[in-house]
């Protein structure tokens, strides 16, 4: 309903009378005719710019989503290069781990910290950048996050000690990915209702595990040869010819200004929205140490050489296409991305569990397959559920943003963790991966508390 003292700011070639329930008379010609009309809420109409100073409570009526066509399925494409340049990026950060621990001298769990600040920082500045994103941002959070993502690589390529890696890899790159994630996933939102969702970002997402062979093959080939410094410069020079592509193609459908809080408390009212948010805490805790991990696994504990570790990370990362495509498209044609995600998760910590029992270089090839697909899964299908718990289009920025910020600690944390735990036992990683079990497996529980707190409301 519009407030009587915000009538100034639309712009009717008619009049107006206020009734007593609330709603608004449109006076016709006639001195004595009167029709009763109610103005609501909407969501933004398509491409319409509303004054910064306006609030959520002022928007227009939109046209409902396409729901597909050559912009839409575009967008997607462009989602998919911001994805690769980020998070493909991050989960490559096995050959690093390795590549740090041996040249600096320093722990495994403090080489670790440099990818879970960066991870950290991709999910928590999500908040912020939610916020601006609804505020009508998005070509600036585009624009300064693939800047601040090729100052970081580059940046990269020229560092010599610890905190210079720390600087550009974990916190330059970190905010530019932080800048870029809620945003790319409220991009591909926008253009496909809650029904037709999954897949889109599931497609999307795949940029993340073909970055994830990409990068480890760049590596693979030129990291003997010319050394780390050329070597990541190739991969800034990759990211770069992306994000010209990226420059080029993006259209944001929604570009709103609307006014409202950096954080909506009232979320977190909704048992539904709290208990997803604590559930996908506890999943990524444990979830992101093997891709960081395995390299260093095979190397120390099946003493493989340092090609076949690398040789463990790609599977990891290249079977991932398939666990973001299968469940995807299970989640839109029959189940829906919250059903779908609980199995995912529950089947992350099975095998995070199973891994204790590996004891050769083609038994981990074999749980690396299994892995691979089940946490690509969930990390496909978690943003989707999410998104599908916010029915108002000019607040998912900042309720995806929310969720992003509280999971970051879990990102930051868990890696270290996992670290300490394997140097405070002489090198057995069996602590660390029962620390993995044990939380995504809490997590699994505590997502079917949520859905079960959603059920009346219907499949999501």
């Amino acid at each position: 309903m519009v407030s009587k003292n915000r009538l100034s700011m639309i712009q009717l070639p008619i009049q107006l009378r206020e009734m007593q329930d609330g709603s608004f008379s449109v006076l016709d010609s006639g001195p004595n005719s009167t029709t009763s009309v109610n103005i609501i809420s909407k969501p933004p109409l398509d491409g319409v710019n509303l004054d910064s100073e306006t609030d959520s409570s002022l928007n227009l009526i939109s046209k409902p989503p396409p729901d597909g066509g050559i912009t839409a399925w575009t967008q997607v494409c462009v989602a998919y290069l911001l994805v690769f340049n980020g998070f493909g990026y991050v989960s490559s950060f096995g050959i690093f781990q390795e590549y740090y621990t041996e040249t600096l001298g320093r722990t495994a769990s403090d080489v670790s910290w440099v990818g879970s600040v960066q991870l950290f920082l991709l999910f928590f500045v999500g908040t912020f950048s939610g916020r601006a994103m609804d505020a009508g941002f998005f070509r600036s959070l585009i624009i300064s996050g693939c800047l601040m993502q090729l100052i970081g690589v580059f940046a990269t390529s020229f560092a010599t000690v610890y905190w210079q890696f720390f600087l550009a890899q974990g916190i330059l790159q970190g905010i530019g990915n932080g800048f870029l994630f809620t945003p790319l996933v409220a991009l591909v939102s926008s253009y496909f209702s809650p029904p037709k969702r999954t897949f889109p970002l599931g497609l999307a997402s795949c940029g993340a595990p073909t970055g994830g062979v990409v990068f480890p093959l760049i590596a693979r080939q030129l990291l003997p040869q010319i050394g780390l410094g050329w070597t990541t410069r190739v991969m800034g020079f990759v990211i770069l010819f992306n994000v010209t592509l990226i420059f080029i193609f993006m259209r944001p459908r929604v570009v709103n200004r609307v006014k409202g809080p950096l954080i909506e408390w009232r979320a977190f009212k909704e048992p539904a929205y709290s208990l997803f948010a604590i559930g996908v805490f506890f999943a990524l805790w444990g979830l992101y140490f093997a891709y960081y991990y395995v390299a260093v696994y095979g190397k120390s504990v099946l003493h493989v050489s340092s090609d076949s570790s690398l040789i463990l990370l790609m599977v990891m990362n290249s079977v991932g296409v398939a666990g973001r495509l299968g469940p995807a498209l299970l989640s839109d044609k029959y189940f829906g991305p919250y059903n779908t995600l609980i199995p995912s998760v529950f089947s992350v910590g099975v095998i995070l569990f199973c891994w204790i029992r590996v004891e050769s270089f083609d038994g981990m090839l074999a749980w690396g397959v299994f892995y691979g697909f089940w946490a690509n899964s969930v990390q496909t299908l978690f943003p989707s559920a999410l998104s599908s718990l916010t029915v108002d289009p000019t607040k998912l920025g900042v309720r995806v943003g929310m969720v992003f910020t509280i999971i970051s600690i879990a990102c930051l944390t868990g890696p270290p963790i996992a670290g300490a735990l394997i140097q405070a036992n002489q090198g057995s990683f069996l602590s660390a991966q029962l620390f993995g079990g044990a939380t995504v497996l809490l997590g699994t529980a505590i997502l079917v508390l949520g859905r079960i707190a959603k059920f009346t409301a219907g499949p999501v």
